[in-house]
């Protein structure tokens, strides 16, 4: 009998996805490993997808912002004075590494130098896209008893987590 994702099993798969026009923003050939119906790392709308699936089988998924990285927040963009930002930051795509009045951190990202002004954005890459997922499954096997237990497939047991 072929093994099938269903709750309780580890599900290990590489991934592309593209935007609307079917350019790649991501890439990953190295394999991912969740725990189905567990561990709630996975988009619901992809796991949804996965659920029956076997080994070999790919699955495309459409994912528009609000069931996958969120709308687009302009609240998380921040613009100031060129000048008001130190040197290894006045580059685009530089990364800056920021903490909330809550303490979370918030990596912000430079996306755009113009007229003297810099601007960060805290907002993930995808935020406000619909995106496809374009899913290969590698390799499907029965979670242990500890790994549903802590309900994270462990490290060492082959493929990373999916975090």
């Amino acid at each position: 009998m072929d093994k099938i994702v269903e709750p309780q099993k580890v599900v290990t798969f590489v991934y592309s996805i593209l935007d609307q026009d079917g350019s790649m923003l991501e890439q990953s050939d190295l394999p991912l490993s969740y725990l189905h119906g567990v561990d709630g790392k996975m988009y619901e709308k992809v796991e949804a997808a996965m659920a029956g699936k076997k080994i070999a089988d790919e699955v495309r998924v459409v994912v528009p912002p609000l069931e996958g990285f969120g709308p687009h927040d302009p609240e998380l963009t921040y613009s100031d004075a060129i000048e008001n930002v130190p040197p290894e930051f006045r580059r685009l795509g530089a990364q800056a590494e920021f903490e909330n009045p809550q303490g979370e951190k918030v990596t912000m990202v430079v996306t755009k130098i113009e007229n003297g002004e810099i601007t960060l954005d805290g907002n993930h890459p995808f935020a406000g896209k619909t995106v496809t997922f374009v899913i290969k499954i590698t390799d499907i096997r029965d979670a242990s008893l500890d790994e549903i237990g802590r309900g994270a497939v462990k490290e060492s047991e082959g493929a990373p987590n999916l975090h």
